[in-house]
């Protein structure tokens, strides 16, 4: 029987995984719950064992719908969220609860790395933001320092799983790029910046491209999973965004998607590496050889529909997207609510920890639908601005693919569509990208197979074009969206 391929993706909110076999079918997927906690304010916080049961219950329910296919996998691909700080101690164990990307404490320390490292944003391909890792370390250090001392490695979120599966050490230059500790040109770590946070190389792990074999499945789980007949390769694999751009065919100088997970991203690949901090675009190597990629990074997507949903008292999310598209054509464009949708804070373009959503314009008669229609569109515009700052950085952004939850809906596409004035293209799958494209990177590890070869874009399920009405309307409301934000900006920090 024909060998498959396993796809793990840590997300934020769930652990996802998909088998494929080599024709990139779909064979089984699963995905298992995750809580965030967020014991005081700007902290947010996950335990990394939990996603280790979360993807022990996912991989269980794969085996349960295709036990023979299960049997026949080669290799493992692994995507992540990423920017999270997961600190071990000599024993391997978690020190404690691992800090994740949209933790905003750690403002102070970015201050103090920025002058501790010269030209930090031409090194690490961004200016440092709470969000990313090594100012978590440095919050860590001055605040917990009893724990720090005993810190014995320093992993990051889909590189704990790794660890669990095959006792190696090991990262990607994605993942490794959202760290504010790797050198992006080199692709490797920086002393300079793990001087700044007081870590040495030993603590970190080993740097390999996304296609390499990064280890094997030890033979605890393999027995575990039932996959004891062969060895299982685990490839280096990807941080989610850049799993999300091999999944979606992104791999070539100048494509571009918009991914609309519990944040949101807008990614576009290069053949080169190229800066821009002073715009707050990342500028970050790719898992591929090679490769690197700009990526305006937005905290808040497809979560804030969940949020408006749970607000205006509704379970049926499906079920008020459609009442809100029924109604969109109809209602009264003078009505409209405006929706800053920073719940989590913002990094581009705004680098504001303390940001938060604001509904502007409610009155006595605002409906349920009234408010999603404006979370829709409050995303949409956020997508724009993040647009400028790529376009700020010398990178057009013409078209683009869309992927992740968000890209299930047709209308949400055609309000992003419009706002950004590109045509946007769904391709069939895409809401699953990340643990696809890890599933992709394990079949490369263990095949040698070209990246162009494998990495090909999926079947086109639709095109979306802007709507020139709805665009003219849309430049008038941005003008406001960016004026609210700007108001309301020292009184967030207050």
């Amino acid at each position: 029987m024909a060998e498959t391929y396993l796809g793990i993706d840590v997300g934020t909110s769930a652990v996802k995984v998909v088998l494929v076999d080599r024709t990139q079918a779909p064979l089984a997927s699963a995905s298992t719950g995750l809580m965030t906690s967020r014991p005081r304010p700007l902290w947010s916080e996950q335990d990394p064992e939990d996603w280790w049961r979360a993807t022990q219950t996912a991989v269980a329910e794969i085996r349960r719908q295709a036990p023979d296919r299960f049997s026949t996998i080669a290799a493992i691909g692994l995507s992540g969220q990423m920017h999270g700080a997961v600190l071990l101690d000599d024993q391997d164990r978690p020190l404690r609860p691992a800090i994740l990307w949209n933790d905003g404490r750690a403002t102070t320390e970015c201050a103090e790395l920025a002058a501790e490292v010269p030209g930090l944003g031409r090194i690490a391909g961004i200016t440092a933001m709470p969000g990313l890792t090594a100012p978590k370390l440095l919050w860590v250090r001055r605040h917990e320092p009893d724990l720090f001392r005993r810190v014995a490695r320093v992993l990051l979120p889909k590189d704990y799983i790794r660890f669990k599966l095959t006792g190696e050490a090991v990262t990607d230059p994605s993942d490794a790029a959202g760290s504010l500790l790797l050198d992006e040109a080199a692709r490797d770590w920086s002393p300079p910046l793990l001087d700044a946070c007081g870590l040495t190389l030993a603590q970190m792990p080993r740097v390999v491209d996304g296609t390499s074999a990064a280890g094997c499945l030890i033979p605890a789980v393999a027995q575990d999973w039932g996959l004891t007949h062969r060895t299982v390769i685990v490839a280096g694999g990807a941080g989610d965004a850049a799993a999300g751009a091999v999944g979606i065919g992104a791999v070539t100088d100048g494509d571009a998607f918009i991914s609309l997970g519990t944040s949101a991203q807008i990614f576009v690949t290069t053949g080169e590496y190229r800066p821009a901090p002073e715009t707050l675009i990342h500028g970050f190597a790719h898992t591929l050889p090679a490769t690197w990629f700009q990526m305006a990074a937005l905290l808040n997507g497809a979560s804030v529909v969940e949020w408006a949903a749970r607000l205006v008292g509704e379970t049926d999310i499906g079920a008020l997207l459609a009442r809100t598209e029924a109604e969109f054509d109809s209602r009264d464009r003078s009505r409209r609510l405006l929706f800053l949708p920073y719940l989590a804070g913002e990094r581009t373009p705004h680098d504001d920890p303390h940001a938060r959503g604001v509904l502007f314009g409610l009155a006595p008669d605002t409906t349920p639908t009234d408010v999603m229609l404006a979370v829709l569109e409050g995303v949409a515009l956020s997508l724009r601005e993040a647009r400028d700052c790529l376009t700020a950085a010398g990178t057009r952004v013409d078209t683009a693919a869309v992927i992740g939850g968000g890209a299930r809906s047709p209308f949400w596409t055609r309000l992003i569509a419009s706002a950004l004035g590109i045509p946007i293209t769904r391709y069939a799958g895409s809401e699953s990208g990340p643990a696809f494209g890890a599933a992709r990177l394990a079949r490369i590890a263990v095949t040698g197979e070209a990246v162009e070869a494998v990495c090909v874009k999926p079947p086109v399920l639709d095109v979306t074009r802007p709507d020139p009405a709805l665009g003219v309307t849309y430049d008038q409301t941005f003008i406001r969206f960016k004026r609210l934000y700007r108001a309301l900006r020292e009184e967030f920090k207050a």
